[in-house]
């Protein structure tokens, strides 16, 4: 595959995962595959953007779903996806605690 095209599919599933929402998501299903109305109450959002939300991961390939009964069972598609997420948020805290630093010693 040609490398410029797999950086703007890369690019297009890091925008998936540029909303707060869909990042909480993806902490909440780390370790479970969970049904739509469960993610539902923990998230406490709207049921539309949800929705939304979780369809846009599962076109990017971000997500899986499972329908059982009535219910859509969301998990993730590779537990890389939450391993990135949790290596950017490491890279953010210490983004932080560095630019605490900086501001003792002003």
């Amino acid at each position: 595959m040609e490398t410029k095209k797999l950086f703007e599919l890369q690019a297009d599933v890091c925008k998936a995962l540029g909303h707060p929402l869909n990042i909480e998501v993806i902490d909440i299903l780390q370790n479970q595959e969970l049904c739509f109305t469960d993610i539902l109450e923990i998230t406490g959002g709207l049921k539309s953007n949800l929705s939304q939300h979780l369809s846009s991961m599962t076109k990017k390939g971000i997500l899986k779903v499972r329908r059982e009964g009535q219910c859509n069972y969301f998990s993730i598609t590779s537990p890389k996806v939450g391993q990135a997420c949790l290596l950017m948020r490491e890279v953010l805290i210490e983004n932080i605690k560095n630019q605490q630093l900086i501001l003792q010693y002003l």
